[in-house]
């Protein structure tokens, strides 16, 4: 009873310290700033692997750094005693860091292999590294043999054993062939784990002298070779004779070794085996087997299925490959081989066990004096791992003995601990199959409060939406936290708000009045800090108008709108998604601020696009989808039933309507039978509909098809139903558009509008053609044609009445009697004018012609009116003028006739087939008529009070000419009209001159001609009497004058004249050249730019609107100077000195360096030059003869061909000459799952031969393998 009170107690005890070591435990943040002024233990950053195999070609780099405050020194152990660095010149260790050089020049690796520690230390306490164990790779020598060639029966088993030498790290193995090249493998040849080559039956293709087993050895580049094994494989004749010739037995084999048998394993052996696995490695199970026909490996599990993710299998089943094993991998795996001879599987029982790992690391512990605190160490394997601490590298129960410190099993319970107790802890876990070891520190510190939160940062956050602020601290003891809000003086805690352990504030749900100014308040027994932030709560953003679906035809154009709304004080960033990936870079995608944009649409495009709206705070979305519209698919299974004579039930079944609802079918048909390849429309149906009664015509061989149509389009044809013939009948219909009128004046032509093959009814498809006069008791008469659509009778009387029938006749009868229509026969021409024609002159430009009709008996057809045929008897005028009057007409009126002019006509009837002679020709006179307007009108000679107006006579007199009427009236400034004066002038006169007119004033003037009919039309001119002559010399404008600078001539003036139109004109004084004008625009000056040197004549010029020049200045002369260029002499420029100086100089040097380097002489070393140009694809290994890997009688211990090793045993990577390194990373990722190379390799050793001559040496074997290892 009293033990299980003292447990009692103890387990109590130990809960209320884990508890306040909970509660008061410290982690340092990882503030530099803070961390700079903190003491603390050291802790192991960085070490070297517990398993370290050094090249002995390299120098050894053991790695062992630390931090601490203050920073920690160094020591080191070497198979438990003090490493004395200081007195070892080849070792050196790195400044600031405990990492050691070990310089092996000269030296032995051997000679530094051990186990070695790294302890770094400070005045706080000791941290250790693991054992590390230094082991040199090791690249043995194959051991001398010999070895007989190997007969073996065909069809049994073989197994090529390999043996490599150990090495560190084992090596790997790959098979090869004389000439480098890969033995290829498969499911009957294979090469083990353990690196044999495992025949499951051999063949008389085995049979070859150079199985040949390579070994790599990873570290040292190096590769080992096998003596070549020679395999004879012989068939059961075969080897019974060539025993028989030694033995003189006739059947020392039988047949029954290489029969068909059933599979047994060859690897493992027996029913059952075992193999252990640690957890975490990867598990390797091998099942091979021998048989004939060549067995196929499965695998299963017998307790459950084989890990998925992390199971593989290799070398053609024969492998099974679990990675990352766990304890739940253990069990009886079940390999089985079969043919078809029978099946066999062996069980092997996995069973893992576990180095130990760590469930939970000891970790760090802070405390400030007088706390408590646990360190824990948890770790795990199998079987179950041991515990040992240390302190401060030193076993525990060695260590000075510490009351405030108690030691469990797999804990250490500190209580009321105090200052200067830190130490570092260590500890080991270790089994049978390794150890772990972890450095902890427990820090004593006493610090006041520190706020490590940003003092016065602001936190934005969205409305409704939660909000942390911050208030990270460093103290010991831990500090307190408390919160204030400005404005409040109450600590903040309740449902709205949450402080967490580390001391952040949570408010569930911010809203705007939570905005503002928050202070956290950070207490110890050391002292107090306190610190503020800001909190900003702002809109949420809304997408207002979402993007809506969207269905679009093929190449139109789609556009999604996304409007948003958000805070002011954030900035949105619009993206855009399709099917949640990005859209496709394609400029037809164009996004807009609130829009995306798609062109030209295509089927690819379909897809839900999504609108995301993101700020700095928060983001809403909204999708839409994106539909094709398309023209539908063709519809198909096309089926008819219901077969009637004349009839047929068709059904289809509908295609995809692509997004569009069908509208309706198109029933389409072919006529095989007489139209094939034509598709004729039959009927249509509703787009709900998938049947269609058809009704069908005699004597016609259908194919149907469907089309679909919806919004867009039609879609393709459906595929041809089963063709369905109707049996023939006779003809229902008669041609149609039955016409009879002769086109000569003999004949009567009949013609009809064929029927079509469907409206045939039947074969022998003619047409019965019947006529007759209607004029008396005439008989039909009738002809039978066929394939044609008209028929002409000949010998008819000159347009007689006819009455004629057409009427279908098939093998199978006749159409319907046809009702007759009527015609006449053809038309000749008039004979006869028309009588008592006379005219009528009504006034100058119209006359009226009239005539009495025509006798009938003369038109010999139909009359279809008269023709009154009239020109003007002028020489220059040959046109006739026709006008034509219907047949009921007597007279009409000949309208736009010339005045004052002759007239010849004559009068002409016509019928269907033409005209008839016309009659006699006369004539007629126009009176007199009003004159055209004069030709021209002209104002010269302007003065000012006086013009000229000058003329030309209408070119239409239209009479005899009475005189001209000139009437003018000024225009003031606003375009009002003043008074108009009038002045008659003489027939025979073409100008006048007027006095008396306002100076500066706008004139419009107006002139027609006259004849006793009156006066004809006026055209009109406007001009501007000059003004004043007080003026200077040249009337309108003053003060011209001109100047010459570097940009040009400057011209400035005075202008008093009312048109704006003015130019600057010039010329080259003294020359031909026509004026140059360039236009002012108003200006009072003007600027002539890129005026050659020379001299010039210069004026302005006013122009009115007709470009009539009305104001010239006076000519002006100016002269262009030469302007000399300013050029520079470079040759006197400092720079440009400065400059050849500079290269003469580097001429110079280079020139001394060229001498010197030709008076050092142009010989190299040999050796340096071939390395320098050796060809790594042809280097042979060999001096000899180009072999690889073979042994003398005189060397037991001769390494390969090109692997040598120097006298002192150890190979510098940068001086062999036969390593991987230097053609490739070397290492294992160097080779395939197969050994094969997969880097260039070959030898650097000096050659004997001219490299012309490398094309005729044996390869190198260490290149030719280099494809394959």
């Amino acid at each position: 009873m009293e033990s299980i009170l003292q447990c009692v107690l103890h387990v109590s005890i130990t809960v209320l310290l884990l508890l306040g070591h909970m509660i008061t435990a410290l982690e340092v943040p990882l503030d530099p700033k803070l961390l700079e002024g903190l003491p603390q233990p050291p802790t192991i950053t960085h070490q070297s692997p517990k398993d370290y195999i050094v090249d002995p070609r390299e120098n050894i780099v053991v790695h062992c750094e630390a931090k601490g405050k203050p920073h920690p020194s160094f020591s080191w152990t070497r198979n438990g005693t003090h490493f004395d660095i200081d007195k070892d010149p080849k070792v050196m260790k790195k400044a600031g860091a405990g990492t050691l050089v070990i310089d092996i020049s000269g030296e032995k690796a051997e000679a530094y292999e051990g186990v070695y520690q790294c302890t770094a230390r400070n005045e706080h306490g000791a941290a250790v590294s693991n054992n590390i164990v230094i082991r040199q790779s090791r690249s043995p020598l194959w051991a001398k043999e010999r070895i007989e060639p190997i007969v073996a029966q065909e069809g049994v088993s073989l197994v090529l054993q390999c043996r490599p030498p150990a090495g560190l790290p084992p090596p790997i193995i790959f098979w090869m062939d004389n000439n480098f090249l890969r033995l290829p493998q498969n499911s009957r040849v294979s090469q083990a784990l353990n690196g044999d080559l495992y025949f499951s039956n051999v063949r008389a293709e085995d049979t070859r002298s150079d199985y040949i087993c390579y070994a790599r050895f990873p570290h040292t580049q190096t590769i080992q070779q096998k003596q070549p094994i020679t395999v004879r494989v012989l068939n059961v004749d075969a080897i019974n004779e060539t025993m028989a010739a030694f033995l003189n037995d006739t059947d020392f084999f039988s047949d029954s070794p290489s029969g068909e048998r059933r599979p047994t394993f060859l690897v493992p052996s027996g029913a059952s085996s075992s193999a252990m696995v640690l957890r975490g490695d990867v598990l390797q199970l091998e099942c091979i087997a021998e048989g004939l026909p060549t067995p196929e490996i499965s695998w299963r599990k017998d307790s459950g299925d084989l890990p998925m993710n992390r199971t593989t299998l290799h070398n053609f089943q024969k492998t099974l490959m679990i990675s990352d094993v766990t304890e739940a991998d253990a069990g009886d795996y079940r390999c089985m081989a079969s043919n078809s001879q029978g099946a066999v599987y062996h069980i092997i029982t996995v069973t893992v066990k576990a180095a130990p790992y760590w469930i939970r690391t000891p970790k760090n512990l802070i405390l400030a004096p007088k706390e408590n605190g646990v360190l824990s160490c948890l770790p795990s394997g199998n079987p179950k791992p041991t515990i040992s601490w240390s302190m401060n590298g030193i076993p525990i129960e060695n260590s000075p003995r510490d009351p405030s410190r108690k030691v469990e099993e797999d804990s250490i319970i500190f209580s009321d601990v105090q200052p200067g107790s830190s130490a570092v802890y260590q500890c080991n876990t270790s089994n049978e199959f390794g150890y772990l070891l972890a450095n902890a520190f427990v820090n004593v510190l006493a610090e006041p409060p520190r706020v490590l939160t940003r003092p016065n940062k602001v936190y934005p956050v969205i409305t409704n939406g939660p909000a942390l602020l911050d208030c990270a601290t460093f103290g010991s003891p831990i500090p307190k936290i408390t919160w204030f809000k400005e404005g409040q003086n109450s600590v903040l805690d309740g449902d709205d708000y949450e402080q967490h352990k580390n001391g952040t504030l949570e408010i569930h749900t911010a809203q705007k009045a939570d905005s503002g100014k928050y202070t956290c308040v950070a207490m110890n027994s050391l002292g107090k800090k306190e610190n503020h932030v800001y909190l900003e709560v702002k809109e949420p953003t809304r997408i207002l108008k979402q993007p809506e679906y969207k269905v679009v035809q093929r190449n139109g154009n789609v556009l999604f709108e996304c409007k948003v709304k958000h805070d002011p004080s954030l900035i949105p960033t619009m993206t855009w998604l399709k099917n949640d990936g990005e859209l496709p870079d394609d400029e037809r995608f164009v996004v807009d601020m609130d829009s995306l944009t798609i062109y030209n649409v295509t089927e690819g495009d379909e897809g839900t696009y999504t609108c995301i709206m993101n700020t700095t705070l928060d983001q809403d979305t909204a999708s839409a989808k994106l539909t094709l519209m398309d023209q539908p698919d063709p519809p198909t299974d096309l089926e008819m039933t219901e077969l009637q004579a004349r009839s047929v039930q068709l059904t289809w079944v509908p295609g995809s309507d692509n997004n569009s609802p069908i509208q309706r079918f198109i029933i389409q048909y072919e006529d095989v039978l007489h139209q094939q390849g034509v598709w004729h429309n039959l009927t249509e149906v509703p787009g709900t509909k998938t049947t269609a009664h058809l009704e069908l015509s005699p004597y016609v061989l259908y194919t149907f098809r469907v089309l679909a149509v919806n919004e867009v389009g039609f879609s393709q044809p459906s595929y041809p139903s089963a063709r369905y013939q109707t049996e023939p009948a006779v003809p229902e219909e008669n041609p149609s558009e039955v016409d009879a009128a002769g086109n000569e004046h003999d004949n009567l032509v009949i013609s009809w509008k064929a029927l079509t093959s469907l409206q045939s009814n039947g074969p022998g498809l003619q047409y019965k053609v019947s006529w007759r006069q209607t004029d008396g008791d005439k008989d039909w008469e009738s002809v039978s044609v066929a394939n044609v659509s008209k028929y002409v009778v000949s010998g008819t009387p000159t347009y007689v009445k006819y009455e004629v029938k057409v009427q279908a006749v098939n093998d199978y009868g006749s159409a319907p009697e046809p009702n007759a229509i009527r015609g006449f026969s053809g038309e000749d021409l008039p004979m006869a004018p028309p009588e008592a024609v006379q005219v009528l002159v009504e006034n100058s430009t119209l006359a009226e012609v009239q005539w009495d009709p025509i006798n009938p008996q003369m038109v010999r057809g139909w009359l279809k009116g008269y023709k009154v045929y009239y020109w003007k008897e002028d020489p220059q005028i040959e046109e006739q003028k026709v006008l034509t009057f219907g047949r009921n007409k007597t007279q009409g009126k000949l309208a736009g006739l010339q005045p004052y002019s002759l007239y010849t006509f004559n009068v002409r009837a016509f019928n269907g087939k033409g005209e008839g002679p016309p009659s006699p020709n006369q004539q007629f006179n126009t009176p007199e008529g009003v004159p055209g307007p004069p030709a021209s009108l002209r104002i010269t000679n302007p003065s000012l009070d006086s013009l000229t107006v000058e003329w030309g006579p209408p070119v239409e007199l239209n009479g005899q000419l009475t005189g001209y009427t000139l009437r003018y009236q000024p225009i003031n400034s606003t375009n009002e009209l003043g008074p108009l004066e009038e002045v008659s002038l003489p027939a025979n006169k073409t100008s006048c001159t007027l006095h008396s007119l306002k100076y500066s004033t706008r004139y419009k003037f107006y002139l027609n001609a006259n004849t006793v009919k009156g006066a004809g039309p006026a055209v009109t001119e406007e001009t501007v009497i000059i003004m004043d002559e007080v003026r200077p010399t040249s009337p309108g404008f003053g003060n011209v004058s001109s100047s010459v600078g570097e940009d040009g001539a400057v011209l400035s003036w005075e202008y008093w004249g009312l048109d704006k139109n003015l130019f600057v004109e010039y010329t080259v004084e003294n020359s031909k050249e026509e004026w140059t004008k360039e236009s002012v625009n108003g200006s009072q000056t003007y600027l002539l730019k890129g005026l050659k040197p020379g001299t010039y004549k210069v004026r302005v010029v006013a122009k009115d609107h007709t470009g009539v020049t009305v104001h010239s200045s006076q000519e002006l002369s100016i002269t262009v100077p030469v302007i000399p260029s300013q050029q520079v002499d470079i040759a006197t420029q400092g720079w440009f000195i400065g400059l050849m100086c500079a290269i003469a100089l580097l001429i110079l040097v280079l020139l001394i360096a060229c001498f010197i380097k030709r008076n050092k002489g142009g010989k190299y070393p040999v050796k340096e030059k071939e390395d320098a140009h050796a060809d790594p694809e042809i280097q042979p290994m060999k001096d000899d003869d180009g072999t690889f890997g073979e042994y003398s009688d005189t060397e037991d211990h001769k390494p390969l061909k090109g692997s040598r090793t120097p006298s002192n045993g150890t190979v510098k990577k940068d001086d062999s000459d036969d390593s991987l390194v230097d053609y490739g990373e070397g290492g294992e990722g160097q080779f395939n799952e197969d050994g094969s190379f997969i880097g260039q390799y070959s030898g650097k050793k000096e050659r004997d031969t001219a490299e012309g001559n490398e094309s005729s040496e044996a390869p190198s074997p260490v290149n030719a393998m280099n494809s394959f290892v």
